[in-house]
């Protein structure tokens, strides 16, 4: 691959989904990634079941990414959940503002992600390394492009080290998102997020839900395919691999792969960019 891989999962919700995420990881940690992170619920609604997933896959060997969200959250919650963190030995933390939960009012001390990642770093210096979210095609909720590269430029002032877009299928939006970035000044990392295509209902909602643009053209083919699910798939790890292909080309530092806790979209996808495929995997 020549590139480095990381991989994002979100906590099984029943005791059935944690044994086949344990399966699904030591398919993908077979691919040796840098590290892989762990979602955190709305409001911090998870965060139990983030926490335990952080723990095991620590103890598996793997440097494990929490994500952190301040939605609803006090200054001491935040002091007292940083102390867990850095006590199970988590490196990395993935900062985010966060979505509310339904029925949740506005509330807690933190408005904006740029206040945690300040707060983090009033707190515990450089003893994690912070990960940000940044958009390629631009934040749904922001005013405009030129707004939304703002606040993530106060993000980075904050103190944040490396930055993870949102998913995207347009090479071009990412290399330009990136120029636009080295522009205003930003110089950290952007790391491509990317989204295997293994279900076309389930791609467009997620990709209608966060503001991503699905060329028309995949759209269409998509939905040639019907309820055809093996051309659905070769046709999505086709058409990701020529994104990442293209983006490694360009220079991108690495792929975050959001993987929605199954491996074979991944796996696909790695092969067509020639990473080793051994039986086990």
């Amino acid at each position: 691959m020549n590139l480095p891989l990381s991989f994002e999962f979100f906590p099984p919700k029943t005791p059935e989904g944690v044994v086949k995420l344990r399966a699904v990881r030591q398919k993908l940690y077979a691919l040796q990634p840098e590290f892989c992170s762990m979602t955190y619920g709305a409001g911090g609604s998870t965060q139990a079941g983030t926490f335990a997933a952080v723990s095991e896959m620590l103890g598996e060997g793997m440097d494990t990414a929490s994500h952190f969200s301040c939605v609803g959250a006090t200054r001491q919650t935040v002091r007292t959940q940083l102390a867990e963190l850095a006590a199970l030995g988590v490196r990395r933390l993935v900062a985010l503002r966060g979505d509310l939960p339904s029925g949740y009012g506005a509330g807690g001390e933190f408005q904006y992600a740029s206040d945690l990642i300040e707060f983090i770093r009033a707190e515990t210096g450089d003893r994690f390394r912070l990960y940000v979210a940044c958009y390629p095609e631009a934040h749904p909720q922001a005013r405009s492009p030129q707004a939304d590269l703002a606040a993530f430029a106060t993000k980075v002032r904050a103190g944040a080290d490396v930055a993870v877009t949102q998913m995207f299928f347009n090479a071009d939006a990412y290399f330009r998102f990136v120029q636009d970035a080295r522009a205003a000044g930003i110089q950290v990392p952007i790391v491509p997020g990317i989204m295997p295509i293994t279900n076309s209902t389930g791609l467009l909602r997620f990709a209608d839900n966060c503001g991503a643009e699905v060329p028309r053209w995949i759209r269409l083919r998509l939905q040639s395919f019907g309820d055809d699910a093996a051309s659905i798939k070769d046709f999505g790890a086709d058409v990701v691999a020529a994104l990442c292909q293209r983006l490694r080309e360009g220079g991108a530092p690495g792929l975050h792969f959001y993987t929605l806790n199954q491996s074979a979209g991944t796996l696909a996808i790695c092969r067509r960019l020639g990473a080793p495929a051994p039986d086990s995997i």
